[in-house]
């Protein structure tokens, strides 16, 4: 019997960015982007990480971040979140409208230097400047710990390099910080005993996960860190997205089937997963290509019951 479950979580939905980010080949008209995001609105998603405002040549997928933030349909209720890496990106979000800032550095000196080209230690420093200007515009920001739960380089970071990143941001007045599995490596043993211990550190941070099902480790990773206390979480329609920086990482966990799961628990979302569901449809027509969904392919435990009952399934 798991044991204190919360009535509620947090889902945060990281499509446009995360998920987009990856896709290559062709380029996305910006007006798709945007009705998904409107569209994932609609849904209930309280919070949604629209776009990233890094260099377009780092990302090209994401070169109209501005055009997206400014175009999109605010829902009161909602918040449009912003990826930053530097004070540059933190002034064009904060112009295009942004609701929150999300800082994002990896953990180990050796990822570090693979996707930023520069160490733990030199991103702290360009980060510095992107929390002083937040507030002075009174724009909510809270910090990323890429590979904090595992890196393809190094293995699995101990918890006190963690501790030393997160009291950087601590030191800054950060006081939401998400920690991620980034290339899938974590389990549930490593995913309870660190966020058990940071939760246990800064009893006064909001932690949450961003975690990727590379190996199919996700929902049991999400299951420990709801033991743990951990109340927000990340994923993206489809399971759409990975790192371009981390080798061989793929897929990030499916909103629609950590959500499904979470409404099977009798955990609260806010989320409507018809409408969740709805999206996954359109972006799959987007994108042209299959989508790692697990509950877009079966459909939802009820519609199984629902089947028995009337002979009739709804296909996806």
């Amino acid at each position: 019997m798991l044991a204190n479950l919360p009535k509620s979580v947090t889902i945060v939905d990281m499509t446009p960015r995360d998920g987009f980010q990856m896709e290559s080949g062709y380029v996305i008209p910006t007006e798709q982007k945007i009705e998904i995001v409107n569209m994932l609105s609609r849904t209930g998603v309280p919070e949604i990480q629209v776009t990233a405002f890094v260099r377009p040549e780092a990302v090209p997928q994401l070169k109209d971040a501005a055009e997206v933030m400014k175009g999109i349909e605010r829902i009161p209720g909602v918040k449009y979140r912003a990826l930053v890496p530097n004070l540059k990106g933190a002034e064009r979000a904060i112009d295009a409208g942004a609701d929150e800032l999300n800082m994002l550095l990896s953990v180990t000196d050796s990822h570090s230097l693979s996707n930023a080209n520069r160490t733990t230690e030199d991103a702290l420093d360009t980060l510095a400047p992107v929390v002083k200007l937040a507030r002075e515009k009174d724009v909510p920001v809270t910090g990323g710990t890429a590979c904090s739960l595992g890196c393809p380089f190094e293995g699995f970071p101990p918890v006190e390099r963690l501790v030393w990143v997160i009291e950087r941001f601590h030191g800054w007045g950060v006081r939401k910080i998400s920690v991620a599995d980034t290339v899938g490596m974590a389990n549930p043993v490593l995913v309870y005993d660190r966020l058990s211990r940071l939760r246990e550190r800064f009893p006064d941070v909001e932690f949450s996960l961003h975690l990727h099902d590379t190996r199919r480790m996700a929902m049991p990773n999400i299951i420990a860190g709801l033991q743990a206390g951990v109340t927000e979480f990340d994923g993206t329609v489809g399971g759409l997205g990975g790192c371009p920086y981390a080798p061989g990482a793929t897929g990030n966990i499916s909103t629609e089937d950590m959500v499904h799961m979470f409404h099977e628990m009798g955990i609260e979302t806010g989320v409507d997963l018809d409408g969740l569901l709805d999206v996954a449809r359109r972006l799959r027509e987007i994108v042209n290509h299959d989508l790692d969904s697990n509950i877009l392919r079966a459909g939802k435990s009820s519609d199984l019951i629902q089947e028995k009952v009337t002979g009739q399934r709804r296909l996806a």
